[in-house]
C-alpha cells in the first residue's frame, strides 16, 4: 500500500493529467487505485464525471480544503487500495505539505517554460522539510518533465535542466492533443488510445513509479 502525491507550487503543469492517466495505468497493471482530488476546482473529479471509465470508479473529492479531511481520506484509501494518488492544488501550500507528509513518493511535474522551473525549488524544499519532519527517507522526490514539445530546444533541454536541480528525473510526458480528448470522454489514455505514443509514455512512467515503490 503506497501513497503518491503529485505536487507543485504552480498551476497548469499537468498535475491532474498525470494523476488521472497514472491511475489508468495502475488499474491496467492490476492495482486497486484511489485518486484523491484536493483542488477546490476539482478538475480531476470533473474529468471523471464525463464518463464511466476507470476514473469514475476511483476518483474521490476531498470536499473540504482541510488537512484533517485529506489525512482521513488518504488513510481510508489505504485500507482498500494498493496505491493512493493525491492530486494537489497549486495555491494551497498547507494541503500540498500535508500530502507530502503522507506520501511515500512525491512527483513534481514541470513544464518546459523557465516560469515552470522557478517555483520547483520551493516544491523541492517543501518535500525535504516533510522528510525531515518525518525523520525518514520518505517521501522520495522525483521530477517528471511535463507538456514537452519535443521539436523545440526547451523541450529537448528540460530533462537536463531538471537534473541540474539535483533530483532524479522520471520519464517525461509530451504535449499531445489526445490528452485533452480523453478528458472530454471521461477516459484515461490507456482506455481511449491504448496503442498510442501518449499511452506508451504513461506506461513507462507508471513502471518507473512502480519500481521506486517496490524498492
Amino acid at each position: 500500500m503506497a501513497i503518491v502525491a503529485v505536487a507543485g507550487r504552480k498551476g497548469g503543469i499537468g498535475k491532474s493529467t498525470i494523476t488521472g492517466n497514472l491511475a489508468g495505468e495502475f488499474v491496467a497493471m492490476g492495482w486497486n487505485v484511489a485518486a484523491l482530488d484536493t483542488d477546490p476546482q476539482h478538475s480531476l473529479a470533473a474529468w471523471a464525471d464525463q464518463g464511466k471509465g476507470v476514473l469514475a470508479r476511483c476518483v474521490q473529492k476531498v470536499r473540504r480544503v482541510d488537512v484533517d479531511e485529506l489525512r482521513a481520506q488518504a488513510r481510508a484509501g489505504q485500507k482498500s487500495a494498493d496505491i493512493v494518488l493525491i492530486d494537489t492544488p497549486p495555491g494551497i501550500p498547507e494541503i500540498t505539505y500535508a500530502a507530502m507528509l503522507l506520501a511515500d513518493l512525491v512527483l513534481l511535474p514541470c513544464g518546459p517554460s523557465p516560469l515552470d522551473l522557478y517555483p520547483l525549488k520551493d516544491a523541492v524544499g517543501m518535500g525535504l522539510k516533510a522528510r525531515s519532519e518525518r525523520g525518514a527517507k520518505k517521501p522520495r522526490i522525483r521530477f517528471v518533465p511535463s507538456k514537452i514539445l519535443k521539436n523545440t530546444n526547451l523541450g529537448r533541454e528540460l530533462a537536463g535542466s531538471l537534473e541540474a536541480l539535483g533530483r532524479k528525473v522520471l520519464p517525461g510526458i509530451s504535449q499531445r492533443i489526445v490528452l485533452a480528448e480523453v478528458v472530454t470522454r471521461g477516459l484515461t489514455v490507456s482506455e481511449f488510445a491504448p496503442a498510442s505514443a501518449a499511452r506508451e509514455e504513461f506506461s513507462e512512467l507508471a513502471r518507473a513509479v512502480e519500481s521506486i515503490l517496490k524498492r
